[in-house]
């Protein structure tokens, strides 16, 4: 799954928020559209970073093997940092689906 695929994810309505069978609505809760949750927030904003740093390392690379000025060794830092910020990202993402599939399991 590339990083646009995860942040097209979260561009996706919460399941809280959904119809007649939503959380919300069993519990009569409404949540305002406009103010998105401090979670919600800070995985988007997280997803940009990752994103941005695979598309700078990538950009890094196309700049070596045209001859750039750019050092070989701090491109290959920045490659490892992007593909381990890649890495933690989805692991926080297995994680929360997990998650998500253990509350689902639940018996009420």
């Amino acid at each position: 799954m590339t990083v646009d695929a995860i942040a097209a994810l979260s561009a996706l309505p919460s399941v809280a928020a959904t119809g007649p069978g939503g959380v919300d609505a069993m519990f009569g809760a409404t949540r305002p559209d406009t103010a998105a949750a401090p979670f919600e927030t800070w995985f988007a904003k997280e997803v940009g970073a990752v994103n941005d740093k695979m598309i700078g390392a990538e950009n890094e690379v196309k700049q070596v093997a045209l001859g750039g000025e750019q050092s070989l060794h701090d491109v290959m830092i920045h490659l490892e940092e992007a593909r381990l910020s890649f890495q933690l990202l989805a692991q926080v993402r297995n994680r929360l689906l997990e998650a998500y599939q253990d509350v689902m399991r639940m018996q009420v």
